[in-house]
Formats: C-alpha cells, sequence, structure tokens
C-alpha cells in the first residue's frame, strides 16, 4: 500500500466509523466529514501536479477510491475526485462542494425542465454532474426537488429542475473518444462495489469461523464452504472488473473497459449481499448489525447509472457495430485503448 492509499485509508478508519454512517444515514451532518476529506487534499489527486494535484492515474488511485466502499463513506468522495479531474480536462473550474454523478436515467423535458433518477450519493451532494440530449451540465441540488429513495438510510435521490439553474456549469459537449458524464458515473461505481463487497466477505469469513454449532467453528462445514467459495470467486471476478474500468492513464475511463467492470460488478453484487445474509444467519439482518451498512450499498450502486443489463445491452451493441475480430481482440483494443 503506498503513501497516498494509506493516508486516505487512515482517515476513513478514524472518521467513517459505524456510528457516524448510521447518523448521516438519518439526516445527520455530513459537513465536518466532508470538510476533513477537503481538507486532507485528496480531492485533486488525479490533477497535474503542476496544477496543484499528485498526478495520479485512474489506475493508481484504484485501491484508494475502493476503500470508500469498504469503508461505506457515505459521500461522493470518489465521484467528486473524478468530475473534477474530467471538469478540469473540459477547461472547467470544478465548483466547490461534493458531486454526484447522474447515468443514463436523465431527461430533458418538452417544458425545459431537467430530471435525473437514482444519483448515487444525491442526498449529501452540492452538485449533480449529468447529461442529456443536448447539454452536458453541473447542477446544483440545492435548486432542485429532490425524491429520495425510499430504502431506509439510501443516500441515492431523484432530481428534477423545473428550468436550468443560473448558478449552473454548462460544460462543452465533447467529441470522439471523450468520456460522457453517464460513463463516468458508471465507472465511479466500480470501486465502490467491489469495496463493500470485499468487505462483506471479510465479515462473512470473520463470522463463519466464530460460530460455533454442533461443537464446532460453521466453517468446517461443507454446505458453507461451498458458499464461501462462490462468493469469494464473485467478490474477485468484480474487483478484477472494477480494475479494469479504471485501466487509463487519464482522468477518462473508456467505454469498453467501463461497460465491462459496471455490467460484471452489478452482476455480482445481489448474489455476494444474499450469500452474505445467508451465512450470517438471523442476526445479519438486524440494524444493530453493520452487515446491511454494506448489502444495502452493493443493492444500491449496483442499478444506479445503469444496471448489469443496460451497461450489456450497450456492450453488446458496440461489439457488434465496432469489433473487427473476436470478443477477445475487442477487450484487448479497449485495453490498449
Amino acid at each position: 500500500m503506498d503513501m497516498l492509499t494509506e493516508a486516505i485509508e487512515r482517515l476513513f478508519r478514524e472518521r467513517c466509523t459505524p456510528e457516524l454512517i448510521r447518523n448521516i444515514e438519518v439526516g445527520g451532518d455530513a459537513a465536518p466529514l466532508w470538510a476533513e476529506i477537503v481538507e486532507s487534499g485528496f480531492l485533486d489527486i488525479l490533477l497535474p501536479e503542476d496544477e496543484g494535484g499528485a498526478g495520479v492515474s485512474l489506475d493508481e488511485a484504484f485501491p484508494a477510491f475502493m476503500l470508500a466502499g469498504q469503508y461505506a463513506v457515505p459521500l461522493p468522495f470518489v465521484q467528486t475526485v473524478m468530475a473534477r479531474a474530467w471538469l478540469h480536462a473540459r477547461g472547467v473550474q470544478a465548483p466547490e462542494g461534493a458531486i454526484a454523478l447522474a447515468g443514463p436515467e436523465s431527461v430533458r423535458l418538452a417544458d425545459g425542465g431537467l430530471s435525473v433518477r437514482s444519483v448515487a450519493f444525491g442526498k449529501t451532494a452540492q452538485w449533480v454532474l449529468a447529461e442529456f440530449d443536448d447539454l452536458w451540465v453541473v447542477l446544483p441540488t440545492e435548486a432542485a426537488r429532490v425524491e429520495g429513495d425510499q430504502a431506509r438510510g439510501s443516500q441515492t435521490a431523484d432530481f428534477s429542475w423545473p428550468c436550468l439553474p443560473g448558478t449552473a456549469l454548462i460544460v462543452s459537449m465533447g467529441e470522439g473518444d471523450v468520456c460522457p458524464p453517464a460513463q463516468l458515473a458508471a465507472a465511479s461505481l466500480t470501486p465502490l462495489l467491489a469495496g463493500a463487497a470485499h468487505q462483506a466477505l471479510d465479515m462473512a469469513l470473520s463470522h463463519v469461523a466464530e460460530r460455533q454449532q454442533f461443537g464446532r467453528a460453521i466453517a468446517q462445514f461443507q454446505a458453507v464452504q461451498n458458499q464461501i467459495s462462490v462468493m469469494a470467486e464473485r467478490v474477485w471476478a468484480m474487483r478484477m472488473a472494477a480494475r479494469m474500468a479504471l485501466q487509463a492513464s487519464g482522468p477518462m475511463p473508456s467505454f469498453g473497459m467501463t461497460a465491462i467492470g459496471k455490467t460484471r460488478c452489478s452482476e455480482a453484487a445481489a448474489l455476494v449481499a444474499d450469500i452474505a445474509h445467508a451465512l450470517h444467519g438471523a442476526i445479519g439482518i438486524t440494524e444493530e448489525f453493520d452487515l446491511q451498512l454494506y448489502t444495502r450499498r452493493l443493492r444500491e450502486w449496483r442499478r444506479a447509472a445503469g444496471s448489469e443489463a443496460w451497461w450489456a445491452r450497450r456492450l453488446g451493441r458496440d461489439v457488434i457495430e465496432n469489433s473487427k475480430g473476436s470478443v477477445l481482440d475487442y477487450i484487448l483494443s479497449c485495453v490498449k485503448a
């Protein structure tokens, strides 16, 4: 673990306690935690060193981003870091405050209104970076009508604006291989999904090693071992897929790697959550037990910024239209890009 990752891990370990997370989930003040993240300087790690950043690539930032999932950070840390670098690359000064990223469920209405749905971390963000058919824009959440996810503790939100706010930041739409905002949103969720899954696996391994049944640890039963092996395979597949999604030297993840990463991570998330709860038994579904802090996020992030079905369709269409060889050739071309 490098110095940057160690520093971020220390901040999350000391500050993102289960008690603080639960407090923020029920409407507690998230400003003190965000102020510490801002003060740390970690928000600009993807910017060039001569611009006040650390010159870190997306690939190099992956371990730090995954930690945000492992510690269930209730703020759009990864999203803000990626959005600030993306905006810098587009020649736009990023606004102060936390930035959430809207996925493909963004609609520009006939009356001029704007609507985005299922925005991860929407409830704790001051801005939302979104794309519409003819508009890329950073929108202030304070000017929006907000409808939160009905699930208890969810930080996902739907937003609607009756018109384009005067404080919105318009971003010039890219051409060629420029990463659209919805694609950036999907890529940003992959390390979080991998991190939360990793934590759920660690908790499951600890539980089955300690839980006694018929005079021995339940980890010794073959049925339990089978479930652990399936869960571990999915967790490590998620980690590899998330790493692929962020395999870029700059702030722009490629379409192919993003699609592969989000499809695989979202596909595995529900099964990982299900097995984690099955292995924990009754205690796993209690609100007081920390497992639900991670499994709820796995389910939320699975569908945010496009589910596995949505990205699989996009990926399949791109393979058919642009592949000049086998599927492996397509994947290799994405890696080289």
